[in-house]
């Protein structure tokens, strides 16, 4: 399999995000050092990576979902990676070429493509999830993709029919009880709906939450009693996308509010507390210490350059932010908690929702869009010391992921995963 030229130039096609042309099985890979004995399981990567070329205009997440996959079994290493089959690259495979425009270049669908595949391509590009037994391939404007262990792609997956609409690339499982939440946002009515999942695989609630607008919603957290939402000024503008304009707006006018509702509860049950405009495209965590929930985020200021590329602001770095929600007051104290541009946050999950010491997030050598990470730093909340890791000149990384060590008891005893390449 392979990828076309694309029709006209994109940076979103070049250097770290040239898309990988081939599905591998790569057996007992050469390990240089040693793999601890306690780590064992699948390290799993997804990521945009467009099949064939795009109709016009690409946005970054265009592009097929691919996931790959390492597999650490008793010091050995195997990989394997595998495009996630939607109906979309099924119905492009069958004709040989691009059939969908993307978030850059809205396009007309050829009513036999829709009729197979659908008026959107369902990527699962973005982020994987295993609960009660299922891994899926997620990608937020549509419903998870159940995928095998080895990668192969099973289909698109509703709860027996019960998810309607689609899920946020970042769910949350609770530790302790097993349960999944997560939210669908839409530029359609409604604009919010948020689900529970109980821990065997049962979609057991879902309720609408009203919103001013239909904005992107790309993350949230939850607490042990609580879901939160950030609702900020990134609106969709459907209207302007099908004139040819972006379909993303930054109207700093609307404001950014923190919703705070109790788990399992219905939307009017929100509570919303109104704080200066930022966005948030990934959370740490968040906690609660009595009537007050601690969250903590990377805090962009404006719209984030991925979201609408001639923004001046695109490329200001976001900083690490702790937001102090007082449910009695009803008031929220903030502040910047360290200098150090960083995204991709992450902490050890089997904490979610409970209080973390150690943060972990991803160091960037430039914030254009592609995120080309250049180390990691791991933050501790009670001393506020913080310790870094850079690569070399020549490498870049992702994401990094914490694998707890399963015969550990310290919250950070484990290991911290990442593909890292060379630029």
């Amino acid at each position: 399999m392979s990828i076309d030229a694309a029709p006209t130039p994109s940076p979103f096609l070049t250097g770290l995000l040239t898309p990988v042309t081939d599905e591998r099985d790569d057996r007992d890979l050469e390990v240089i050092g040693e793999i601890p004995a306690g780590l064992n399981g699948m390290f799993v990567r997804n990521g945009p990576n467009p099949q064939f070329a795009p109709m016009g205009a690409y946005h970054p997440f265009d592009g097929d979902g691919m996931v790959h996959a390492i597999y650490l079994e008793d010091g050995v290493a195997r990989y394997r990676n595998r495009y996630v089959e939607s109906k979309g690259l099924l119905a492009e495979r069958k004709r040989g070429k691009a059939c969908f425009g993307g978030l850059a270049e809205l396009a007309h669908i050829d009513p036999e493509v829709q009729a197979e595949a659908g008026f959107m391509k369902n990527t699962s590009n973005t982020h994987t999830l295993r609960h009660a037994g299922k891994l899926f391939a997620l990608m937020e404007a549509g419903q998870p993709t159940e995928l095998t262990r080895e990668l192969e792609t099973i289909g698109e997956y509703d709860y027996d029919g019960r998810l309607v609409g689609p899920m946020t690339a970042h769910p949350k499982i609770d530790p302790a009880t097993g349960e999944l939440h997560f939210f669908g946002y839409s530029p359609f009515p409604p604009y919010l709906r948020y689900h529970v999942v109980d821990a065997a695989g049962n979609l057991i609630h879902s309720t609408d939450i009203e919103l001013p607008n239909p904005v992107m919603m790309h993350d949230f957290a939850i607490t042990e009693r609580h879901v939160l939402f950030l609702d900020s000024p990134a609106i969709f503008d459907v209207t302007a996308a099908m004139a040819g304009g972006p379909i993303m707006r930054w109207d700093e006018e609307a404001g950014t509010r923190i919703g705070v509702l109790p788990r399992g509860g219905d939307g009017a049950d929100i509570r919303w507390f109104e704080v200066d405009p930022f966005y948030v495209v990934h959370v740490f965590n968040a906690w609660e210490d009595g009537d007050r929930i601690e969250l903590r985020a990377p805090r962009f200021a404006h719209m984030p350059g991925g979201f609408q590329f001639d923004d001046p602001h695109g490329r200001e770095a976001p900083y690490p932010w702790r937001w102090s929600i007082d449910l009695a007051s009803g008031t929220v104290s903030d502040a910047q908690t360290d200098d150090r541009g960083g995204e991709f946050p992450r902490v050890n999950d089997n904490l979610a929702g409970t209080e973390t010491r150690y943060l972990y997030n991803s160091l960037a050598r430039t914030w254009e869009f592609e995120f080309e990470f250049h180390g990691v730093v791991k933050y501790d909340t009670v001393t506020g010391d913080a310790v870094e890791h850079f690569y070399g000149e020549s490498e870049a990384s992702g994401e990094h992921a914490f694998a707890p060590n399963a015969d550990g008891t310290a919250e950070d005893d484990g290991w911290l995963l990442s593909i890292v390449t060379d630029r």
